[in-house]
């Protein structure tokens, strides 16, 4: 038996719809418990009939007159033996000092729970309902009412003595009423009314809907949702009333106050009680249901519903279905709605039970997604709240999911997830990593395993990195790559990786990852060996990195072949690691290699590699005639003889006429244009060069006798020697082509030459004017000559301190003064005077401008 009642006193959530097949994805409002422990014992021999809910305790109703005071825990603190017989209701004021009973045989109690103060009284008829004023334990408020036939409203007068007045009668029993603040509310069997303690009225009358009902079975249910608005729900309807103030000029004979209805609206099912929540309303439910099999109805489990009112209507937030202790034998009216409103607290009375519903917080979110398996949507919801959750932690709730992820078989989500979740837990990843091990998926968690705070026991990083090298060259080496070299045992992969070469030595992939091994352990000699031997890109930035150059002066030649280019400027670029010597010794048997690195030197600088600027010609005659005539112009320490006789050996017409001009043979280096080149352009360009006249005149001698050189010469002879010296030459008889457009274009050159001299002349002209004006202007300016000027001849100042006396002084145009006195005296011979310290000889800028006499 006790194992029974302890299973029935476990969380109700478990036994919320049953009923219903497919379970609702919407998650619910509100969790429910049992109110247990003294409950319970009170609940086996008796049963409730009424409650009431203070912040700081609660009051329960049996049937068998008894009324008991418990905590929220349901724990019984005090018991009062009221009535034989039923208990009808129990009123609390705000305080919860002062407690107020009625009961089925008449009795009306009122008294303290903390003082002697009461009030004792027996009716001739069942009392319903009691209320007493909110304020009771305010001297000016010692007020309370009762309902059984009539409502009565009970005053402590000035001399202790309790007067009633009666309030309503007449419209059958009270069965409901609701004090709060100056307003009493209540229910008889033809409606609701509202009076004002204050002003002694009765401001308004609420007729039932269905009077079909018996008010007996399917009693009204009141609620102040605030001290101006009422909450009515009878059978299947309910009201929200709003009491407003009258304006003065519609007062009249009518009360100050008035009922305006801002929301009704029909419900499904018979409503037990009412209750507000926010802007929401939360209504208990009785409902009935038509059996399937015996088509007879029959009394269903009650529902909690939270609906949000609109003017017409309303709409359903939540609705849970409650397995009370006895349902199928309950009525309407014997269950009842308590709330707290300071905790939100809701109180679900029935003869045999008492269920608490609580408005669920972030831990029991986070329960019902764990439950739906939204395992990230309650991680997200965790991390959101972790200062409110009380029984979860974000790291559980973590694992969780990733246990839920591995179950579903998405690895690459779960070990993703890993990294945020598992954060910097060492512990913890190595045993997912194992866990990952067990189910074959270490190569799903290798891309997030942490490479450093925190760093792993190198036997995990190893594991993975056997695993990739037996499946997958290519993970594997993006792995090494990815990795620092500290994360695991560099030696015992490399032998690893020599063991898998033994099978597949020309694997590139093992062998690029092998030198990367080779490098991270600082074997660079190793490294540079695979990497030439693959004729890798990165050996380059490897030998520039780790400072390899002593390593690779005898793999000159390999580099070269590689990749010439870098190779050269690398080598160029570190000139003082291995020299220009030594490179050209290790490429002396690779001549074409030898000519690019000297070439490239040449280009960088003419002179550094002038010890080999004779080797260079043949290198140059040999693999790259067109950068030989460059070199020969260029280079100031190629020996002239060498390169010509190499140059004449090979027939290089070009590259021989340079060097004999450059050797002074400039009559041989014509000829062999004309005889070998038969070029007169290039003839005529060769003597313009020179600009030499008996270069011109062997040119002349050589062309005279054939007429296509002729034309050439008189089309370019014209701007460096006469034509007239080859027009003479010229025999009679000749045919000379295009002759006429010759002579055409030498008067058109000549032309333009006395152009040319006439425009200079004009500009020369215009100039040497325009400068004696402005001479001429400069020179007419006055000069400031004050006390701070002194002779340049007798260094005293030039104006006398007495400037009454007679004096005069000399300046010239390049601003020296004197003293007249101090000049020399002018001859016959020059009578101009000239600045001695400028020692002009002509009228010019140091002649003097001023004499200044006085």
């Amino acid at each position: 038996m006790a194992e029974a009642e302890e299973q029935e006193t476990e969380s109700l959530e478990e036994s919320t719809d049953e009923s219903e097949e497919e379970e609702s994805e919407e998650e619910p409002k509100l969790k429910y418990e049992r109110l247990s422990n003294g409950v319970t014992e009170i609940l086996q021999k008796d049963a409730a009939s009424c409650m009431t809910v203070h912040d700081k305790f609660l009051a329960l109703g049996t049937h068998y007159g008894k009324v008991y005071l418990l905590d929220v825990q349901g724990n019984i603190t005090q018991k009062f033996d009221v009535s034989p017989v039923k208990i009808n209701q129990i009123s609390l004021d705000e305080s919860g000092e002062h407690m107020g009973v009625c009961s089925e045989d008449g009795k009306v109690q009122v008294f303290g729970l903390y003082s002697g103060e009461e009030f004792h009284e027996t009716f001739d008829c069942p009392i319903k309902i009691i209320a007493v004023h909110p304020h009771f334990v305010r001297s000016s408020c010692k007020q309370f009412v009762t309902g059984g036939k009539k409502l009565l409203l009970f005053e402590r007068s000035w001399m202790s003595r309790w007067k009633s007045s009666v309030l309503h009668e007449g419209e059958g029993n009270i069965r409901s009423v609701k004090w709060r603040g100056h307003l009493i509310a209540w229910a008889n069997n033809m409606g609701v009314k509202i009076f004002d303690v204050t002003s002694k009225q009765r401001i308004t009358n609420v007729p039932r809907d269905d009077i079909s009902l018996r008010p007996d079975m399917y009693p009204c249910s009141l609620c102040w949702k605030d001290n101006v608005t009422l909450i009515i729900g009878w059978g299947t309807s309910v009201k929200i009333c709003s009491v407003k103030e009258r304006h003065a000029s519609e007062m009249r004979d009518l009360p100050s106050r008035y009922v305006e209805i801002v929301s009704q609206f029909e419900t499904e099912f018979y409503i037990s009680g009412l209750a507000p929540l926010c802007d929401q309303l939360v209504v208990l439910s009785y409902v009935k249901e038509v059996s399937e099999k015996t088509e007879r109805e029959y009394c269903a489990r009650p529902r909690l519903d939270i609906i949000q009112p609109l003017s017409e209507t309303c709409e359903e937030i939540s609705s849970d279905a409650l397995t009370v202790r006895g349902f199928q034998e309950n009525e309407c009216r014997d269950y009842h709605l308590e709330y707290s409103e300071g905790e939100s607290l809701f109180y679900i009375v029935s003869p045999r039970d008492v269920v608490v519903a609580k408005e669920r917080d972030q831990d029991d979110h986070i329960d019902w997604l764990l439950e739906k398996k939204k395992y990230e949507e309650a991680l997200m919801a965790a991390e959101i709240s972790q200062k409110n959750i009380k029984r979860h932690k974000i790291l559980d709730i973590g694992l969780a999911y990733i246990n839920h992820l591995v179950e579903r078989r998405e690895y690459d989500i779960a070990a993703r997830k890993c990294q945020k979740i598992l954060g910097k837990n060492a512990a913890l990843w190595e045993y997912e990593v194992y866990k990952f091990k067990e189910i074959g998926q270490l190569k799903a968690i290798s891309p997030y395993l942490p490479r450093g705070d925190p760093v792993l026991k190198p036997l995990i990083y190893e594991m993975i990195l056997h695993e990739f090298l037996e499946s997958d060259y290519e993970g594997f080496a993006t792995l090494i790559r990815e990795w620092p070299g500290d994360l695991y045992n560099n030696s015992v992969i490399v032998q690893a990786v020599r063991d898998h070469l033994k099978k597949d030595s020309q694997n590139r992939t093992l062998l690029k990852t092998l030198a990367d091994l080779y490098t991270y352990d600082k074997n660079y000699g190793n490294a540079l060996e695979i990497y030439l031997t693959l004729r890798h890109k990165d050996v380059f930035q490897l030998i520039h990195k780790h400072n390899l150059f002593s390593s690779i002066k005898d793999k000159i030649v390999l580099l070269m072949d590689f990749d010439s280019e870098k190779a050269v400027d690398m080598l160029l670029d570190n000139e003082d690691k291995i020299s220009i010597k030594k490179v050209v010794e290790e490429l002396e048997d690779r001549p074409e290699l030898q000519h690019v690195y000297l070439h490239k030197l040449f280009k960088r600088d003419h002179h550094k590699g002038q010890r080999y600027h004779e080797k260079q010609i043949s290198l140059y005659a040999e693999y790259d005639r067109p950068n030989l005539l460059p070199f020969l112009r260029d280079s100031t320490h190629c020996p002239l003889e060498k390169a010509l006789e190499i140059c004449q050996q090979r027939n290089f017409v070009e590259e021989t006429v340079y060097l004999l001009s450059r050797m002074g043979n400039s009559r041989s280096a014509l000829k062999m244009i004309m005889e070998e080149l038969h070029d007169v352009d290039k003839a005529i360009e060769f003597a313009k060069e020179q600009d030499d006249g008996e270069l011109w005149e062997d040119l002349i001698l050589y062309s005279i006798d054939k007429p296509p050189f002729i034309t050439g010469l008189l089309n370019n002879i014209g701007t460096h020697v006469d034509p007239i010296l080859l027009i003479h030459r010229i025999k009679e008889g000749m045919e000379i082509p295009n002759l006429r457009d010759s002579l055409v274009k030498i008067l058109q050159d000549y032309n333009l030459q006395i152009l040319l001299r006439e425009g200079c002349k004009k500009i020369l002209v215009a100039d040497s004017l325009s400068l004696l004006k402005k001479m001429h202007r400069t020179q007419m300016k006055g000069v400031l000559v004050d006390e701070e000027n002194i002779c340049e001849s007798c260094l005293a100042p030039v104006l006398p301190a007495d400037a009454a006396k007679p004096f005069s002084v000399v300046v010239f145009h390049c601003r020296h003064m004197f003293h007249k006195e101090c000049l020399p005296v002018p001859s016959m011979n020059s009578p101009a005077q000239f600045c001695g310290i400028c020692s002009a000889k002509h009228r010019g800028p140091g002649s003097a401008i001023l004499e200044m006499k006085k």
